[in-house]
C-alpha cells in the first residue's frame, strides 16, 4: 500500500495536559463519562517531587515556576503578608499548615482560611522538600568564596536552566520581602536565614550570605529600573 501526502487536513481541536486539570480542549464527543472524568496526575503530592512532575506557569520575569508556589505567593500577597511581623521567621500552626496541605495535594487549592504566616511556611517546606535541592549542582566552595553581587551573579549561570529560574523567582519574593522591612522586621539578612531554598545545613552560613548578596543585588536592580523610569517620563 503507498501512502501518499496528505490532502484534505482540518484542524479540529488543541489539546493540552498539565497534571491538575488533565485534558484541556478535548472535544465534546470525545470527553469521557462523568466517572472517568477525574483529572490524570504525574504526581499524587505537591511536595516532595521534581518539578518535572508538576504543572508550572510563568511568573513576571518568564520564570518557569510550579502552580503551587504561584498560588502560595499570590495568596501570601493578597493577604497582607509582605507587611506581616516575622513573615517567614514565626511558625504556622501545625494543624492548620497540614491540611491546608492535603487539600494542595488534594486539588491544588488554599482553603480560604489559611493565614500568612501557613502560607509562608507551606512555601519554605516545598523548598526544603525538594529532591536534590536547590543548589546542589553548586560546588560548596564556591558558594563559601562569594563575596561580591556579581561573583554570586556568575555563580548562578552554573545552574541547570530549572533551578536557575526557580532561585530567581526565590530571591525576588525574598526582595519583596526585605523592601517592606520598616513593618516585617524582616531584612535581607533575615530573610535569607528564614528562606533558605538548600537543604544541606554543613554550611549554612555561607548560603545565608549568598543569598543575601542576591537579595540585596535585586533590591539595587530594582531601584535602577525606578530611576531609570522616573527620567523616561521627564
Amino acid at each position: 500500500m503507498k501512502i501518499g501526502w496528505p490532502t484534505d487536513v482540518r484542524h479540529v481541536a488543541h489539546v493540552t495536559f498539565d497534571r491538575f486539570h488533565g485534558f484541556r480542549g478535548v472535544p465534546a464527543e470525545l470527553q469521557p463519562e462523568p466517572a472517568l472524568a477525574k483529572a490524570p496526575s504525574a504526581s499524587k503530592t505537591a511536595f516532595g517531587v521534581s518539578t518535572e512532575s508538576m504543572q508550572c506557569a510563568h511568573d513576571a520575569r518568564g520564570n518557569s515556576v510550579p502552580t503551587i508556589l504561584l498560588l502560595l505567593q499570590r495568596r501570601l500577597y493578597e493577604q497582607g503578608g509582605l507587611k506581616t511581623e516575622g513573615i517567614f521567621r514565626v511558625a504556622a500552626d501545625g494543624a492548620q499548615e497540614q491540611r491546608v496541605r492535603d487539600q494542595l495535594d488534594l486539588a491544588a487549592s488554599v482553603p480560604e482560611d489559611a493565614d500568612v504566616h501557613c502560607l509562608a511556611g507551606l512555601i519554605k517546606a516545598w523548598f526544603r522538600e525538594l529532591p536534590g535541592g536547590l543548589l546542589d549542582a553548586l560546588p560548596e566552595e564556591e558558594v563559601a568564596r562569594c563575596a561580591t553581587e556579581e561573583a554570586a551573579a556568575r555563580l548562578i549561570g552554573k545552574l541547570p536552566a530549572a533551578k536557575a529560574a526557580l532561585l530567581d523567582w526565590a530571591v525576588q519574593l525574598m526582595a519583596d520581602v526585605a523592601s517592606e522591612e520598616a513593618r516585617n522586621r524582616m531584612g535581607t539578612r533575615n530573610v535569607a536565614m528564614e528562606v533558605d531554598p538548600l537543604t544541606a545545613l554543613k554550611y549554612a552560613v555561607q548560603v545565608m550570605n549568598f543569598l543575601n548578596l542576591l537579595i540585596e543585588r535585586a533590591l539595587r536592580q530594582r531601584q535602577q529600573d525606578q530611576k531609570k523610569n522616573s527620567i523616561l517620563l521627564l
